[in-house]
Formats: structure tokens, sequence, C-alpha cells
């Protein structure tokens, strides 16, 4: 049987044998005591993101997704507030909506046919008896934040503060204009990898000139920390320019958060496979659409793009110890016309390719870390300073929820 104290006694000996700018001790990406302490201690005191608002489009519209294995579902309810609960029927338990996005005028159990409304409360319980509460048995709500039309939510009881944040990516997201946006398409990738050498994988782009020839043709791969070039001219033209547009673009950071705006490639206006629009229909019509790349960064799970013409989202979910399902989602403009304006393989082929060639790098990294012959090794201070402070950040989330929960 689990020791509770024991597994706890354990990490602690873990991240307290982390070397300063350094990978993590072999423990911490392989045993399962670690896999379920990610879940409570990183993943469960967390701002997580779900998506975006156009997401769930009307009332009745809900997103249910599951972290590690915490189901959560997110609604639309009739007065159009978005709202976020445990995933979980007040009855005996079960799952009340599958995975993915739906419709539906109430929330039915499809156990026992308990019935909740959109805002959570039970409305109909077959059979029980004459002195049973309805108002005590409804859905346990997760708080939520809908932010510059993204959707955040936070399982802990008292979650971060999120003002900074929030104001910071109003600041930042708000021209690309994410309410006003249309899902395009949806994916899920399988890895099999533990999540945070998937998570360092997609902080760093040392691997990137020769792991994404793709990627590298648009994308500034030779930039270090917040995509920083040095002296470059051609930079410091893109700076004054969006200056003159109004668009911020000097990188700004929490200890969990980054967003900046940075320079494409020479000639290109849009992460994608040739550089230029991917849709006609542009969300932020301003110079052409010539506007570099808005990227925000979430820890524990997030990055995303902005380019003028449509945005992406990366979303990685611990599954179990060797198990991460990657979440990619792409936007365009709620009036760009599918065949028209974009053309899905078009839309979706850089990332999808990116994602694909970053699988087969983070399962090789998985392999490897499960050597005997594992020792932790020093991050590039060039190349490796987003993955660096990734792994900063989990272990500084750690030992902070350590010293709040072990005496």
């Amino acid at each position: 049987m689990a020791d509770p104290k024991s597994d706890l006694t354990w990490i602690g000996a873990q991240f307290a044998a982390r070397l300063p700018r350094h990978t993590l001790p072999q423990g911490l990406y392989l045993d399962p005591r670690a896999f379920d302490f990610d879940i409570t201690a990183i993943f469960g005191q967390s701002w997580l993101m779900a998506g975006f608002e156009c997401e769930l489009p009307k009332p009745g519209s809900y997103l249910s997704i599951t972290v590690g294995k915490w189901p959560v579902l997110i609604t639309r309810n009739r007065d159009g507030e978005i709202k976020a609960f445990h995933n979980s029927c007040r009855h005996r338990g079960s799952i009340i909506c599958p995975s993915g996005h739906g419709t539906a005028a109430r929330l039915m159990c499809p156990y026992h046919r308990w019935t909740y409304d959109l805002d959570g409360g039970l409305l109909a319980a077959g059979r029980m008896p004459a002195d049973f509460s309805k108002a005590d048995h409804g859905l346990k709500p997760v708080a939520v934040e809908c932010i510059a039309g993204a959707v955040f939510f936070c399982f802990a009881e008292t979650p971060p503060p999120i003002a900074d944040f929030a104001a910071k990516f109003e600041k930042y997201a708000a021209p690309h204009d994410f309410r006003n946006a249309k899902l395009a398409a949806s994916a899920k990738l399988v890895e099999y990898a533990n999540w945070k050498l998937v998570m360092e994988n997609a902080r760093e782009c040392y691997h990137c000139a020769t792991g994404h020839p793709q990627l590298s043709k648009t994308f500034p791969v030779g930039m270090s920390k917040h995509f920083d070039a040095g002296e470059d001219g051609r930079l410091a033209a893109f700076a004054s320019r969006m200056d003159g547009l109004g668009l911020a673009h000097t990188p700004v950071e929490g200890h969990w958060w980054q967003i900046a705006r940075f320079a494409l490639n020479e000639g290109c206006v849009s992460i994608s496979p040739d550089g230029q629009h991917l849709s006609r229909k542009l969300m932020l019509d301003a110079d052409a659409g010539d506007l570099g790349s808005m990227r925000w960064a979430i820890d524990p799970h997030i990055f995303g793009h902005a380019a003028a013409d449509h945005a992406f989202m990366f979303s990685c979910m611990p599954v179990g110890p060797a198990e991460t399902h990657v979440y990619s989602k792409w936007l365009v403009h709620k009036d760009a016309v599918e065949g028209v304006d974009y053309h899905l393989d078009e839309l979706t082929r850089l990332w999808t390719d990116t994602n694909l060639q970053d699988k087969d790098l983070a399962e090789n990294n998985q392999a490897g870390v499960y050597s005997p012959g594992y020792t932790p090794g020093p991050y590039s201070q060039d190349a490796e300073m987003l993955a660096q402070r990734f792994t900063d950040f989990y272990c500084d989330k750690a030992r902070e929820y350590l010293a709040a929960y072990v005496d």
C-alpha cells in the first residue's frame, strides 16, 4: 500500500537533488509517484488554458477535457456566461459529457439521467426520497476566467493571482480579436513520453534548425530567450513599425507566463510553409498583415502563436508517467470560408508536421532517460533558456506546494 508521507519525502529528495541550470533527476521523469504529484501539485494548482470562447459559440455549447485523470466541463449558460465544473455526476460520479465539443440544452448523466442546468444546478434526480435536496447536489464549480477571448480554469480552491497576466494578455491579444474567430481545426497527438520532456522540447529551438526544416523557413530559430536577436537592424525596424501601429511587442513575463510579439524571417508574414498568409480573411488587418507573431506561453502546458491571418495553440496534457496527449487548435476569422479563404490541409500542415517531428524527438528522449547511465545535463544558456525557465517554474511550484502541505 502506498504511503503518502513516504512518497512526499521521496519527492522532496528529488527536488533537493536538482542541480541549478540542469535537467531534472531521473525519477521526476519516470516514477509514477512523480506523475501523481505533478497532477496534484502542478496542474492542480495552476491556471490552465482550455481554449477559446469561440469554441463555445452559443448557450448550451460545452467543452469537455481531461487533465491527468481529472475530467473538466466548460459550458456557456443561457446568459452567455462561461462556467466550469468538475465533470463528475453528484450521484455516483460518472462523467456527464464525453471528451470534446458538444451542445446540450441540459447536462444529463448517461448513467441514471440526473440532469443539470448549464449553471451546474441539479434539475432532476429520479426516484430519490422526499427529503432529498437538489440544491445540495449541483455540480462542483471550478474557477474560470475569460481573457481576450481565451478561457482559463484552475482546480485550486485559492487560485494563483491572475490579474497581471490578464492585463498583459488583453493588451497583446485583443487586437487579434479571438472572440470573433472560429475554431477551424483541432487535433490530438499521443506521445509516449513524460509531459515534462514534451514541454522542455516545446520551450526551446536548439533542435529546430535540424529537427524542423519546414518551420525554420519562417520561424526565427536562432533567437534566444524572448526571441532576442542582438543588434539586428531589421528587428529594430519591426519594433518601430509595431509602435507606429500601436501593437505591443516588447517581451513581458511573470513567474508562469510569457508574452511577446516578434518578427518572422525576412519576407515572411505568417508561420506557414511558404511564409505567406494561410487565410485571405485576416484576423488582424493592419499593414497588409505583416505583423510577425504574437507568442504566449503559460506554464505548465501551453504555447500559442497569433499571426495576422490565423492563430495556433499547443496544449500538453499528462496522461501517465510516459504518455502525454498534445492538443492543437487553429483559429481563423469567423467569416473566413473554408475552401475559399483557407484550405484545412494547408492551414494545419506546418504545425502537424512539426508536432510529429517533436513526437519522435520526445519519445527518443524518453527512451534515453530510462538508461541507467542518465544523469541530468546542463542547459545551453544561449539556446535553452526557456526550457530552463520551464524547469525552474516546475521546481519552484513543487517546492511551494511541499512547503504548504507537508509538515
